[in-house]
């Protein structure tokens, strides 16, 4: 995408970043929206905070000012989802490490496919761009 001129709307703009299959543009709207599930995952950092999520994880969430659906989907490592509400894949990771998964393991799962079937992917070049490039373009 091109720069954005000084005169074009900067919500249209970011609108048109939605239009990327299959992709979640970390945007201003998006950190303000997950700040809190975000911070959450921060907290892991700390040892004593991932056993006593570990411990009881409906509890610590509670903790938080979360929405009952972020925590349904903390719940669940629907990390679509949580991206969709907001939720940074690099604050994340912090989840995904407490639950002993690497970086790739876990995003593999955002994919639909097996791990292994996401190495082979990724050591064969990667998605391919035809088909995801434009929702509304179908390209």
């Amino acid at each position: 995408m091109n720069p954005i001129p000084p005169t074009r709307d900067i919500h249209a703009y970011l609108a048109e970043l939605e239009d990327i299959p299959g992709t979640r543009v970390y945007t201003a709207a998006r950190a303000r929206r997950g700040y809190h599930i975000n911070q959450f995952a921060m907290s892991l950092m700390k040892a004593d905070n991932r056993d006593r999520f570990r411990a009881d994880e409906a509890a610590y969430l509670n903790e938080w000012p979360i929405s009952d659906e972020a925590k349904a989907a903390l719940r669940a490592r629907d990390y679509n989802r949580l991206l969709d509400l907001g939720g940074n894949v690099y604050f994340l990771s912090k989840l995904f490490s407490t639950d002993g998964l690497s970086f790739a393991e876990a995003v593999s799962t955002m994919t639909g496919m097996t791990f292994p079937e996401y190495r082979d992917m990724m050591l064969a070049g990667g998605r391919s761009p035809i088909g995801n490039r434009s929702i509304k373009g179908g390209y």
